[in-house]
C-alpha cells in the first residue's frame, strides 16, 4: 500500500469526516474534501489544520450534480480512496422531510459511485448507521443481524444505500467496498481544535448535553422514561469520534492490501456496550462536575429503544480497536464545548 494514497472525503468539514481527515493524514495520506456546507462549516478545515499542520482543499459540490462531482475527479485524477460521508443525518429532520433525504442521500451515492467506476477509484468507504437495523430485539447486533423496518426515512436511505452498493458490486469491475455500521459517535479531538459543531442547535445527545451545561439551552429533555430499559430510558452504544474516524483508515488498509473477503464487506462500529440516556448524563456530571438542568419528557417518533454492537468481528478483520470510553468521550465534548462557546451564545 502506498503511503501516499490520495482519498477523497465527502462531507471532509462535517463532524466525522473532519476527524477523518485529522487521522487520515496522521497516518500519511494525501486528502482532498467535498462538502456543500449544507450542515458543516470551512471552520472545520481550520481545526484540521490546527491538528496537523495541513490545509486541505474543499470542493464546494453539491454531489447529486454528477457533473459537478466529476469535476473534482478530473481535478485529482489519482484519487484511488473515497470514504463516502456526505447526507442529511438528523432522524427527526427525515420525518418532517423524507423526500429530501431521498434525493440527497442516494443521488449523492449514486453519483460518487459512478465517479469511482469511472475514475477507476478503487477503495470505497460506506458511511452507513446502526439504524438499518431498525428496533431489533437481537442484542447485542451482529453484522448478520436481520433488518427490522426502518424507523424513520434517514435510516431507509442507510438501508437502501447498503442495497445499492451490495448490487453495484455484484458487476464486474474494480471497486471494493466497505460498508461501516456506526453506532453513536460522540466526543472531540482532545486537542479541543476539532469537535462536532453543528449550525444549529444540536440533535444528538452529547452536544446536547454540553450546550445545556454552557448554557446555549436552559434545559434539555429526555425524551422517554418509560422503555422497558434499566432505567426507562433509551440505550445506545456511544464510540468516540476519534476511534470511529480510525476504523475508516483500517478499512482503507484492509481493502488496499486485498483481505476483504466480499467486493462489499460490512462491520459495526461500536463498543459493544449499552449506555442509557440518564447513564450518559451521569457519566457528563461526573467528570465535569457540572450539574446538569433537564426533565424528563414523552417519547420522540423514531427513536429505537435499544441498540447496542458486537465489535469483534470488526475488531478480528480491520485490525482495529475502539481505546475511549464514555467518560473520555464526555469530558473531550465539554472541552471543545468550552472552547468553542462565544459568550454572546450563551442564554441560560
Amino acid at each position: 500500500m502506498s503511503a501516499k494514497m490520495k482519498v477523497l472525503v465527502t462531507g471532509g468539514c462535517g463532524y466525522i469526516g473532519s476527524h477523518t481527515l485529522v487521522d487520515l493524514i496522521d497516518n500519511g495520506y494525501e486528502v482532498v474534501s467535498a462538502d456543500n456546507l449544507s450542515n458543516g462549516t470551512e471552520a472545520a478545515l481550520d481545526g484540521v489544520e490546527k491538528v496537523t499542520g495541513v490545509r486541505v482543499q474543499n470542493y464546494k459540490v453539491d454531489l447529486t450534480d454528477l457533473t459537478a462531482t466529476k469535476s473534482i475527479f478530473k481535478d485529482h485524477p489519482d484519487i484511488q480512496g473515497i470514504i463516502h460521508f456526505a447526507a442529511f443525518k438528523s432522524v427527526g429532520d427525515s420525518v418532517f422531510n423524507p423526500i429530501g433525504y431521498f434525493d440527497n442521500n442516494l443521488n449523492s451515492l449514486l453519483n460518487v459511485l459512478r465517479c469511482a467506476e469511472e475514475f477507476d477509484a478503487p477503495y470505497f468507504i460506506f458511511s452507513s448507521s446502526c439504524s438499518v437495523y431498525g428496533n431489533t430485539k437481537a442484542l447485542p447486533v451482529v453484522e448478520s443481524t436481520p433488518f427490522e423496518e426502518a424507523e424513520s426515512p434517514y435510516a431507509r436511505t442507510k438501508q437502501m444505500g447498503e442495497q445499492i452498493i451490495r448490487d453495484f458490486a455484484k458487476k464486474e469491475g474494480n471497486v471494493n467496498s466497505v460498508l461501516l455500521r456506526y453506532f453513536n459517535p460522540a466526543g472531540a479531538h482532545e486537542s479541543a481544535e476539532l469537535g462536532e459543531a453543528p449550525g444549529t442547535l444540536a440533535n444528538n445527545l452529547v452536544p446536547v448535553i454540553t450546550e445545556t451545561a454552557i448554557g446555549k439551552r436552559k434545559s434539555m429533555t429526555v425524551f422517554g422514561d418509560d422503555y422497558d430499559t434499566r432505567d426507562g430510558s433509551c440505550v445506545r452504544d456511544y464510540i468516540h469520534v476519534m476511534d470511529l474516524a480510525n476504523a475508516h483508515v483500517k478499512s482503507l488498509e484492509y481493502l488496499a492490501e486485498s483481505r476483504n473477503e466480499t467486493k462489499a464487506d460490512i462491520f459495526n462500529l461500536g463498543i459493544g456496550e449499552g449506555v442509557t440516556v440518564l447513564e450518559a448524563i451521569n457519566a457528563f456530571e461526573k467528570v465535569t462536575k457540572q450539574k446538569l438542568n433537564y426533565t424528563l419528557g414523552d417519547r420522540r417518533g423514531g427513536d429505537v429503544v435499544s441498540i447496542y454492537a458486537d465489535p469483534n468481528n470488526s475488531m478480528r478483520a480491520l485490525h482495529w480497536k475502539p481505546t475511549r470510553s464514555i467518560e473520555e468521550i464526555m469530558l473531550t465534548a465539554w472541552n471543545w464545548e468550552k472552547a468553542r462557546t462565544k459568550p454572546s451564545e450563551i442564554i441560560a
